[in-house]
């Protein structure tokens, strides 16, 4: 599992659902985790494939994605986080919330939010 920043679990099945905890742009280089350049878009590209990742270990898919919420510490970043979630989420895309919160864990600009309908087999 991944790690985390808190007393949370990254991921957690409910049912048909894999709901994953809000995910930040951080890489882990040599036991080292830090936020990736490159501001808001950088970090939700980031977030996003640490969200895949998550996906993958808990038996889900990016397609299988029904419902995400975006937090962007600027609006200013919507449409340019916009264009890296056409480029991410194949047609259709999940519903979406997208909230201007006034800080994130570790500085972040972007977090997201995550939930899948992958029914066990």
């Amino acid at each position: 599992m991944a790690a985390t920043f808190g007393p949370y679990t990254p991921w957690r099945r409910a049912g048909d659902f894999v709901i994953l905890s809000g995910q930040l742009g951080v890489v882990s280089v040599d036991g080292t985790t830090s936020m990736v350049d490159g501001g808001a878009p950088a970090q939700l590209r980031q977030a996003l494939a640490n969200a895949r990742a998550l996906l993958t270990e808990a038996g889900a898919t990016f397609d299988q994605v029904v419902k995400a919420t975006l937090y962007l510490a600027s609006m200013d970043d919507f449409a340019a986080c916009n264009d890296v979630w056409v480029e991410e989420f194949n047609p259709p895309r999940p519903t979406r919330s997208a909230v201007a919160v006034a800080q994130l864990p570790l500085g972040a600009r972007a977090e997201v939010e995550l939930w899948a309908y992958a029914p066990s087999s």
